[in-house]
């Protein structure tokens, strides 16, 4: 392989390094690739899951993307080290600044998959994509579905889906270009189990679909069939810790009764039957939670298993 440096445009204050990765002797690649790394939790560079994204990378995401067929092309988030970096204005300026990033992907043909530290990056994402067309799965251990009224551990990533749908951080999320609520009817969240009281009541007040891990393979085909009746393409988003923590544990928070490898990669096949899968996201691996290197191999398993049902279209 060869590594070719390619340049970028991005603000001021937010910058990508760009690398193109190049199969040697590859003339026809399944899909363009773009990964959008952003290595932040919690507006921390590099720290517990953000330290994920590159992690990722240099267990050879890359190369079996391209084993695949797929010709692949990074950039990876840079915030001027010498800034001030708070939780929620620094998680803010990435969301805006992924959206131009997806939306530039998009432009150029490419599928981004974003390898995030954070789940609320996909306020950026799913702005880039096109927040007014595309449907959300959502995969996760966690509803995320706290606002700053319900939540008890103050953490931001918690109220990533009420972002999203419109609940919570109104002004700011307003500021990332091209976002809109996306509306419960196209939001279903699959393999949630560890929701807070609160939280599940806003859920049981929603239009959110939940799917329980033990009712994914006979639920999953309706729910999808309800939303395809209101958009056509979709935005899959994947927390490593859906799975089961005796399969793989991808972080802290990694809990028991989750999905197994094969129930993700049903799902994925799934989703990518009845929609055109839009955009992908890996969020909230740990690497120093992942003491046997198990939860980076499913990982990398399921990113290339998610380009494989996004080539269909």
């Amino acid at each position: 392989m060869r590594l070719t440096a390619v340049s970028c445009k991005a603000p001021a204050d937010v910058l990508f390094s760009c690398i193109s990765v190049l199969p040697k002797g590859a003339f026809l690649a399944t899909m363009e690739i773009q990964l959008l790394a952003v290595p932040y939790d919690s507006g921390n560079r590099g720290v517990r899951m953000g330290a994920g994204p590159e992690a990722l990378l240099n267990a050879g995401l890359e190369r079996a993307l391209r084993e695949k067929g797929h010709r692949v092309h990074t950039k990876i988030a840079e915030l001027p080290a010498n800034s001030w970096h708070a939780e929620i204005q620094t998680s803010f300026e990435l969301m805006r600044m992924l959206s131009s990033a997806v939306g530039d992907a998009v432009d150029s043909g490419r599928f981004p998959i974003v390898l995030a530290g954070n789940c609320n990056t996909a306020v950026g994402t799913i702005a880039g994509l096109g927040a007014q067309s595309t449907g959300v799965a959502w995969f996760d251990a966690h509803a995320d579905f706290n606002t700053p009224e319900t939540t008890a551990s103050g953490f931001l990533d918690g109220t990533a889906v009420a972002i999203i749908t419109g609940r919570c951080w109104t002004q700011l999320a307003a500021t990332v270009p091209g976002f809109e609520p996306v509306s419960d009817d196209r939001v279903c969240l699959i393999g949630a189990r560890d929701i807070d009281s609160l939280e599940g009541g806003l859920l049981d007040d929603s239009d959110v679909d939940v799917i329980e891990p033990r009712k994914l393979r006979t639920d999953l085909s309706s729910t999808l069939a309800s939303i395809k009746q209101r958009v056509q393409e979709i935005y899959v988003h994947l927390d490593l810790d859906v799975l089961d923590a005796e399969v793989a544990t991808a972080n802290k928070y990694a809990v028991a009764g989750g999905l197994s490898i094969e129930d993700v990669e049903y799902a994925l096949s799934r989703i990518g039957t009845e929609l055109a899968i839009a955009g992908l996201t890996l969020s909230a691996y740990d690497p120093s939670a992942d003491t046997d290197g198990a939860a980076a191999t499913v990982a990398i398993r399921l990113i290339c298993a998610a380009a494989r049902f996004a080539s269909r279209a």
